[in-house]
């Protein structure tokens, strides 16, 4: 049976190319929001390709992070949350 994680991680994978939203929670009330295309994954992060002022940016965050909701990602095309 497959744990909670590598549950989250096939959900990821199956996003890989798409257009997402991302929320990332940074404490004390800090929230970055981005929008971006989920570019790849690996066995411990996955990477969300965004431009930002005319630059390509990416940013990697863990699969914990989905699971603890210190990152929520949804995806544009039906605003469906990624993860658990």
């Amino acid at each position: 049976m497959d744990n909670v994680l590598d549950q989250i991680k096939k959900e990821v994978k199956s996003f890989v190319g798409h257009r997402v939203s991302v929320k990332a929670n940074r404490g004390r009330r800090k929230a970055v929001e981005k929008e971006g295309v989920l570019e790849k994954t690996h066995k411990n992060v996955f990477v969300v390709r965004i431009k930002d002022h005319n630059q390509i940016r990416r940013l990697s965050y863990t699969y914990a992070d989905l699971l603890t909701d210190d990152v929520v990602i949804k995806s544009k095309d039906d605003e469906v949350k990624i993860g658990v």
